[in-house]
């Protein structure tokens, strides 16, 4: 990123209006760079060196944000939709500007640990299947758990239309709950790796991506940014 910005580009990444809401929130007098009233929604800023406030609040920049959040069922794991409620719409203001999205993707009726960015690169490090980071899910099932069923995805399932998945683990958990382990993200995957061996998923989790775990502080919906050690633990499997 450029060391220096437009003012008005800054102040959206912050969350703080659209570009014609804060060419008006410059030309009404509110916005202050080092101390000095702009009017000037196009100036250029140091995001780093200019001290910025907006009607005497400072505004903080951050080049990347990283989130997790605990997807709530009914809600797509996708930056916008016409009909459909996205992850992005449970973010208050402050994100709206910041260009986030979804790190893979979780199935609308899929709940549990979303990761948020707007850093492409570290988005890239989780979801490449050739970083061979884990992804386990709780699945709550309808069916026999089969006794070899570890034997059999570490196999390599191959689901109804052909497709090979790569090596997994599966870990009958109780009676109906089974513990699954992927390192790839492909369609509906758990939901049709469970079907090849019989099993209807009537309700799907993920609790882990590599190291890190979902916050079970966090209800349905909510969201706090990751500390930064977190962000490394996704990269590691443990």
């Amino acid at each position: 990123m450029a060391k220096s910005m437009r003012l008005d580009k800054l102040l959206g990444h912050c969350g703080w209006g659209t570009r014609r809401q804060l060419k008006e929130l410059c030309k009404g007098g509110h916005v202050f760079v080092n101390g000095q009233c702009c009017r000037d929604s196009s100036v250029k800023v140091d995001p780093e060196e200019d001290q910025i406030s907006v009607d005497g609040t400072p505004v903080v920049y951050e080049a990347f944000y990283y989130l997790m959040m605990n997807k709530p069922a009914g809600v797509l794991s996708a930056t916008e939709d016409r009909c459909s409620r996205t992850v992005l719409d449970l973010l208050p203001q402050q994100y709206q500007g910041a260009g986030l999205f979804p790190v893979g993707r979780l199935d609308k009726d899929t709940t549990g640990l979303l990761l948020l960015t707007n850093d492409g690169v570290w988005a890239h490090r989780i979801t490449a299947p050739k970083k061979h980071i884990n992804k386990i899910y709780i699945a709550e099932v309808d069916g026999s758990i089969p006794d070899d069923i570890d034997d059999v995805f570490q196999g390599g399932i191959v689901l109804a239309d052909g497709l090979q998945c790569l090596p997994a683990r599966a870990r009958k958990i109780e009676e109906q709950t089974v513990e699954v382990t992927v390192q790839e993200g492909k369609f509906h995957q758990v939901k049709r790796m469970c079907a090849a061996v019989g099993l209807s998923v009537r309700a799907l989790c993920r609790h882990t991506i590599g190291g890190l775990r979902l916050d079970e502080t966090l209800r349905p919906g909510e969201f706090r940014p990751l500390k930064e050690e977190e962000r490394e633990f996704p990269f590691m499997n443990k």
